[in-house]
């Protein structure tokens, strides 16, 4: 289940990164610089982390105003802004427990 969600959850990355690249091209940068940006002009934190294939990882970066960002960091240290918005709400969701027929 866990292979699961991360397959729909790294597709849905995978969705996010085609669109912002089909409109333009991703915002890349060291992460130290994307990061500082986020926290200074967005006020945006690390809410979620994830590895996304070839040793990448995706967080999600969000603020109590509502705004989020999506980002990848490569191996190499570069981090680039994949999707951002507004909205944003935390959601605690109970899963129904192993083998439970819900």
């Amino acid at each position: 289940m866990t292979q699961q969600m991360f397959a729909l959850s790294f597709g849905l990355a995978a969705v996010l990164a085609a669109t912002q690249i089909a409109h333009s091209a991703p915002q890349c940068d060291r992460r130290e610089t994307v990061t500082a940006l986020l926290a200074d002009r967005y006020n945006e934190t690390s809410r979620a982390v994830g590895i996304a294939g070839q040793g990448a990882v995706m967080e999600l970066y969000a603020a109590e105003t509502g705004t989020w960002s999506i980002t990848m960091t490569l191996p190499d240290g570069t981090m680039c802004l994949m999707a951002s918005g507004s909205n944003y709400e935390t959601v605690a969701e109970d899963l129904p427990a192993k083998g439970d027929p819900a």
